[in-house]
């Protein structure tokens, strides 16, 4: 490639945050409170506070489960962060945190219809994050972990779902590791491999890759045949002996050649390449791309920055190159996952988000863009096609009655009705308020 298309592409992958800093400043903040019923006149503060406010207290204290029917609860869910591990930015503390956070609101509600509070909190220690939850769940119907360091992340995951009887999913891991299956249900169908058949390089130990490898043993994969590799280089049997309980339950399972080096080793003969490791360029280089296999497939997930450039990937022979970001094809990115899970999880009043929910869920995100027509460019949607979120949301739902976790189970026509009244509802209101001038264009 010529030296001035490259630099025509890091100009164009800057752009963003060059905008960012613009636009940010100009809103102060992507989110706000807005009403959901009318006031036609001052005579209605009677009906929506006091004095008519305190018979619908007086039911729901009689029945506790008709907080759901009265208030704004079945939809709210709360976005929980302590800063520890902000995008590929590390632990920059809940106040440079809550940026991330409000978008992550936004996306919920434009996206999926959800309303999310984005609450960044003052501790990073287990049981008062636990603590703060708890005393928060009367008032939500689900809890979106968020940007939490592991491996403290998978313990306070583990704890949530067991002492609350919400739904609690961490994005970082469910979220990243639908999305990831779902790119490569499909990148696998066009290069016309097999997912328990293929050697599968995960560079990164995180959340992310952790969450992954649960949804693969979910689908019959062997983890034997998986190579990880950290920051210290290939996890063998001798190494994930060494590592937190949760964690060693997990990596445990894979390299059963014990392969010894680093990602270069990791990467050579391998099918698949799954990076969410630390953010590049330069953290996987083209030489090691060329040591894969034909017809490669390399996710680097990496924010704000992959781990190698996609055009790197391509030159170095990878047929199929996703990122997590937008500005470039194939964004395998949670964006495409969170909001729609989250949606079929409300609209049934699911006590939990398994991890066969997120199978059926990536499996519908690839289906969906499998009957479009999938190609190296496009192996999953982009957020721009709204029905993907209906199909996700679906799946999700029917999953979750099928599971027996689903305390308002509806019949398909109840539930679609519903999810697609929702996702249209949250488009329809960013489009009102800017056409109202509410929200101003800059």
């Amino acid at each position: 490639m010529y030296e001035r298309d490259v630099e025509k592409l890091l100009k164009k992958a800057q752009k963003p945050s060059e905008d960012a800093m613009i636009l940010h400043p100009f809103y102060k903040g992507k989110i706000q409170t807005a009403p959901k019923v009318p006031v036609r006149s001052f005579d209605d503060f009677a009906i929506w506070y006091t004095p008519g406010v305190a018979k619908v207290c007086q039911e729901i204290a009689k029945d506790r489960e008709k907080v759901y029917e009265y208030t704004n609860k079945e939809n709210t869910i709360a976005i929980i962060s302590d800063g520890t591990r902000i995008l590929g930015l590390g632990d920059i503390g809940p106040e440079a945190g809550l940026p991330v956070m409000e978008g992550k609101a936004l996306l919920f509600k434009y996206l999926g219809g959800v309303d999310a509070i984005p609450l960044c909190i003052g501790t990073t220690q287990i049981e008062e994050t636990v603590q703060f939850c708890k005393w928060l769940s009367p008032s939500i119907a689900g809890i979106n972990l968020e940007d939490v360091e592991k491996p403290k992340c998978f313990a306070l995951l583990k704890k949530l779902q067991e002492e609350l009887s919400i739904p609690v999913f961490h994005d970082d891991q469910q979220g990243t590791a639908t999305i990831t299956l779902a790119g490569l249900i499909n990148a696998l169908r066009i290069v016309g491999k097999k997912i328990d058949e293929v050697k599968i390089a995960v560079i990164g130990a995180g959340s992310a890759n952790y969450a992954f490898l649960r949804l693969l043993e979910k689908v019959n994969v062997d983890l034997g045949n998986i190579v990880v590799c950290d920051s210290k280089g290939i996890l063998t049997k001798e190494r994930a002996q060494t590592l937190d309980e949760i964690s060693k339950q997990m990596w445990i399972k894979t390299n059963r050649e014990n392969i010894n080096g680093g990602i270069e080793e990791a990467l050579r003969g391998a099918d698949v390449c799954i990076a969410y490791s630390k953010s590049g360029p330069g953290v996987i280089k083209p030489e090691w791309v060329r040591a894969m296999n034909k017809d490669a497939i390399v996710f680097a997930g990496a924010n704000p920055v992959p781990e190698i450039w996609p055009w790197e990937a391509k030159e170095a022979g990878a047929r199929i190159v996703a990122t997590g970001r937008s500005d470039f094809p194939n964004q395998v990115n949670n964006s495409l996952g969170f909001p729609a899970i989250f949606r079929g999880v409300l609209d049934v009043r699911a006590t939990k988000v398994t991890d066969e929910m997120c199978v059926a869920a990536a499996q519908a995100i690839a289906d969906f863009a499998y009957r479009k027509g999938i190609h190296e460019e496009y192996i999953v949607p982009t957020m721009e096609e709204d029905q993907v979120y209906v199909e996700e949301a679906m799946a999700v739902a029917k999953k979750a009655i099928e599971q027996k976790v689903a305390q308002k189970p509806l019949s398909d026509e109840e539930l679609r009705k519903k999810i697609e009244e929702r996702i249209k509802a949250g488009r329809i209101m960013e489009r009102v308020l800017v056409d109202a001038k509410i929200i101003k264009l800059p």
